[in-house]
């Protein structure tokens, strides 16, 4: 995760569509960014309409080999895996935690050492320290508190009646 890679100088781009000869020149001179989301050497970007997907597609034709590692960070094995604490919560509840149907809650959390929350399901990433819902069905919802060391987990259940 983080390694950077350039695509070789000699890597013929020439069996490409002019478009992704733009992309591989890029690549060639100026590089790219690994990061371990998906299959190996998975290029992917930002959708957009201007962009022919199909054609993006034959970028799936390149492989580990046509590239050189320009910068490389630590690699991590048993012994020397960054340690640290994992994200706690303080607190998740819900008020109230009995409504009718149409009526709001605020769910509220309290977290220390997290990078990032989410609360499933249908509410997604959150910021702060509440939000304000409306729940149509029972539902329990989970906040998920993580960060590099690890991920935390606290349910709290909303009851429509």
């Amino acid at each position: 995760m983080g390694m950077r890679l350039r695509l070789k100088a000699s890597f013929d781009i020439s069996g490409f569509s002019a478009t992704n000869q733009v992309i591989l020149r890029a690549m060639q001179q100026y590089g790219l960014i690994l990061a371990d989301n998906g299959s190996a050497i998975y290029i992917t970007g930002a959708p957009d309409p201007r962009w022919n997907n199909d054609d993006l597609h034959n970028l799936g034709q390149l492989t580990a080999s046509d590239f050189e590692v320009v910068q490389m960070g630590a690699i991590y094995t048993e012994s020397n895996v960054p340690t640290g604490a994992s994200p706690a919560i303080g607190g998740f509840t819900a008020n109230p935690t009995s409504i009718s149907a149409g009526q709001p809650v605020t769910l509220s959390w309290t977290t220390t050492n997290s990078e990032y929350n989410i609360i499933t399901p249908g509410v997604g990433p959150v910021r702060l320290t509440s939000i304000v819902i409306t729940p149509s069905a029972t539902t329990t919802y989970k906040l998920e508190a993580t960060n590099q060391y690890g991920r935390t987990t606290q349910s709290v259940k909303v009851t429509v009646q």
